[in-house]
């Protein structure tokens, strides 16, 4: 067996050298790849847990698995761990690394494991989440573990590791149990892709929407108003009319019509359609005159009861309806952040009626426009196809209808895709959309949902051609997600250099004395009956002063207004975006503005 093999894959299974004695499978090697990373990460994971017990030995351990972004473990100490303690816990790392110890594996039942560990309740907790009567132990050196694995062979591989941040998280993620600690870290097979890595770190740090947000005043969080729930203030409510405005006339040019639905409705509805059952924990729910009510966690409900106002004929599919719906969802506290994750979004939400043979074309159509958006903002996307999750609703025959509907569309017009098992809505299967911004990270924004089961819950029809009553398939669609998350994105991606079509201020004039105020005046109001939005910085501080704070905003443009310029009818620009000064006439600039917001078309 090679040096460089750290496991195997096995009908899509990763498995370890540990596990996998005689080397069947497709061998993974010590590299960069996912299959590679997961591997490599769950053992540093282990690694970072030998170390925090050497330095910490009241630790006790929780889990530790490997996520998008790297891996964590949850810990209980009584000591207080805070970023300055990670230098320590690395520097432990490096020491144990040096030790070069073997990472072996053993199995015993779950009642020796019980037994073994019957002073930590933090194992007990694991050990009750197992429903197999066996468990694997992975131990390195004086270190153990409950674990699945897999594991790479030797702590000796273990070099490149960084660990990026502490927080807190409920036991289980249950808000009602205790805080632990945990740690997060990343790791790499080598020293350049780390160094890439952190340089990538130290520049989402910059561009944190959170941060650049606050700096331009865009939106504000209130404790006292309640945790996940966006206020947003005049730039960014500006910011977001454009956004919804290219959407809306886009929607529109594509046959969708606008509806819109009530935030709340008895909670009966949401028997039927599922998501009391399926999805009530997430709910807020209420009573009104001795009847239950529950606020929409979704759109989907409003928009059936609309189609099903009037008999539909097979002439009228596909029938789209799209709307910005308000939805609220109870998130746990812990996963809240900042607009990325709240309790309150509005999606950019539609859902398209239409026949089985129609499901091809219009989520070909859906995908087209996918492409459009996520072109106009320089994005690159990949797509993934998710498949029935654990807790869903409908028969099997029909998820794989569903499915293989999916997969037939993109493979027909050979579209690449991944799978994602167990992934899907509970009422359908879904194509997610990832996009990846200006420093390559990857986001989840839009979805395609193709449902057969709310139509039939909800007896839904349409007369087809042969005068019978038949069933239509509901697609489910959103391509930005919710305005709040991809604004959050958005942010990042141009670190706050909104392209003109959609920043909040696009012109600032700076007059450098009260007399030139008037022609500012006079050129702001001929740009508000273009949609574009201006100030004036007319304020007592010196020029410089006002200079800097406009250039500090952002803003594509930043107009520099004297004597000259009122003379001759012109402007003295300071392109923020193509980082120029340049002079030009009035006429000049309204005509360069006018074909930028041209730029903004979808």
């Amino acid at each position: 067996m090679s040096e460089n093999i750290i496991g195997y894959k096995i009908n899509g299974e990763i498995v370890d050298t540990q596990s996998n004695k005689d080397g069947s499978g497709e061998a993974i090697e010590f590299d960069n790849s996912k299959e590679a990373l997961d591997i490599i990460r769950h053992s540093t994971a282990h690694l970072m847990a030998q170390a925090i017990k050497e330095l910490y030995p009241d630790a006790k351990f929780f889990v530790g698995p490997v996520v998008e972004e790297g891996f964590y473990y949850d810990f209980r100490t009584s000591q207080k761990i805070g970023e300055e303690d990670l230098k320590k816990i690395e520097k432990k790392m490096k020491e144990l690394v040096k030790k070069k110890y073997e990472i072996s594996k053993y199995e015993i039942s779950k009642d020796e494991a019980i037994e073994k560990f019957a002073d930590d309740d933090l194992k007990q907790a694991v050990l009750k989440n197992i429903p197999s009567d066996s468990v694997s132990i992975y131990k390195q050196g004086d270190f153990e573990d409950l674990c699945r694995g897999p594991h790479v062979p030797n702590t000796r591989l273990l070099h490149n590791f960084k660990l990026t941040r502490v927080a807190g998280a409920y036991l289980g993620g249950d808000e009602n149990a205790e805080m632990l600690t945990r740690i997060y870290g990343i790791a790499f097979a080598d020293k350049e892709a780390l160094k890439a890595h952190i340089k990538m770190l130290e520049e989402a740090k910059k561009r944190d929407h959170r941060k650049v947000g606050s700096e331009m005043e865009l939106f504000m969080f209130n404790d006292e108003a309640g945790a996940g729930l966006p206020f947003w203030m005049p730039k960014g409510a500006r910011l977001r009319s454009k956004l919804e405005n290219m959407l809306f006339k886009a929607h529109r040019k594509r046959g969708y019509e606008p509806v819109r639905g009530p935030e709340i409705l008895k909670a009966d509805m949401w028997r039927t359609s599922g998501h009391y059952a399926c999805y009530g924990e997430n709910m807020y729910l209420t009573e009104i005159d001795g009847q239950e009510y529950g606020i929409k966690p979704m759109n989907c409900i409003g928009h059936i009861l609309i189609y099903k106002q009037s008999v539909k004929s097979y002439r009228d599919l596909p029938l789209k309806y799209f709307e910005y719906g308000v939805v609220h969802r109870h998130e746990k506290s812990g996963v809240l952040h900042g607009l990325l994750r709240v309790r309150e979004f509005t999606q950019d939400d539609a859902h398209i009626f239409c026949t089985p043979q129609q499901i091809k074309s219009v989520v070909l159509e859906v995908v087209e426009f996918v492409d459009a958006v996520m072109k106009k903002f320089g994005f690159e996307y990949s797509m993934e196809i998710s498949t029935k999750p654990d807790k869903a609703i409908g028969d099997d025959e029909v998820w794989e209808i569903a499915t293989q509907a999916l997969k037939d569309a993109l493979d027909e017009n050979n579209l690449s895709y991944g799978i994602d098992e167990g992934g899907g809505a509970f009422y359908g299967p879904k194509i997610d959309i990832k996009i990846t911004d200006a420093i390559g990270r990857k986001w989840q924004c839009g979805t395609i949902q193709v449902d057969f089961n709310l139509p039939e819950r909800f007896d839904v029809e349409y007369v087809a051609e042969d005068n019978q009553r038949k069933r239509p398939v509901m697609i489910h669609r959103a391509i930005l997600g919710s305005f709040e998350r991809f604004i959050a994105i958005l942010t990042e991606h141009y670190a706050g250099e909104f392209p003109l079509f959609v920043a909040p201020t696009q012109v600032i004039f700076v007059p450098i004395s009260e007399s030139h105020q008037a022609y500012c005046k006079e050129l702001s109001n001929e740009l508000m009956d273009l949609d574009i939005d201006c100030e004036i910085y007319d304020k007592n501080d010196s020029l410089n002063k006002r200079i800097r704070l406009a250039e500090k905003q952002r803003v594509p443009y930043v107009v520099i207004v004297g004597d000259a310029e009122v003379a001759n009818c012109s402007v003295a620009i300071r392109d923020r975006r193509k980082k120029e000064q340049y002079n030009l006439t009035k006429d000049e600039f309204m005509l360069q503005l006018k074909q930028q917001l041209q730029e903004g078309k979808i």
